[in-house]
């Protein structure tokens, strides 16, 4: 489990492989991170294989389809979360690392951004409702109904993160609040019973 509160960034120094790529990263601290612990990268929930100067990480088919992940190249910068230890303070709000999708950020407006998700997606995004940005736990402002929000983002979140060298026509993960995901989900199918 993870809260969306990025520890820093981190860069891809090497990418091998194509059906399951490896990549090392190096990273702020791998103190205490042993070999099958998990760490976000950009949102996803990642297992370390090995832990040196460099992590490395194996990235499955799957994760590849629906993240960003395959797009990292050397030099790529990423957000950087350790798991969730118990009797840490939760500064964000619960996160699994499980993707839903990508969106493409369509505007930004100094430090406001406005991002498109897919149309599946935009029944989970509501105003003042948590989601998951590249993996920073973010609020949603305003909504269209049909899967474009807007997030403003303050200055330390850009010191931060990656969000900051974001631009218009840019991918990022999303993760929906997993509560939010439920509620929808249960709502459909009390109506959906209530139909028939």
């Amino acid at each position: 489990m993870f809260t969306g509160i990025v520890q820093g960034t981190g860069c891809v120094k090497s990418v091998q492989g194509e059906s399951i790529m490896t990549i090392g990263i190096e990273i702020p601290s791998t103190e205490g991170l042993e070999i099958g612990g998990s760490v976000s990268i950009d949102g996803v929930c990642l297992t370390a294989t090995s832990v040196g100067n460099t992590v490395t990480f194996d990235i499955i088919s799957e994760t590849l389809e629906r993240t960003t992940l395959g797009s990292l190249s050397s030099g790529s910068n990423v957000n950087i979360e350790r798991a969730l230890k118990f009797g840490e303070e939760l500064g964000g709000h619960l996160l699994s690392g499980h993707i839903m999708g990508t969106a493409e950020i369509v505007d930004v407006v100094n430090q406001d951004y406005t991002i498109n998700c897919p149309t599946e997606m935009a029944e989970y995004i509501q105003e003042k409702g948590y989601i998951a940005v590249d993996g920073i736990s973010l609020t949603v402002g305003k909504t269209d109904g049909h899967g474009c929000f807007d997030i403003h983002i303050i200055p330390e979140t850009l010191r931060l993160t990656t969000l900051g060298s974001k631009e218009v026509g840019d991918h990022v993960n999303i993760e929906i609040d997993a509560m939010t995901q439920a509620v929808v989900e249960t709502t459909k199918r009390l109506m959906a019973n209530k139909e028939a």
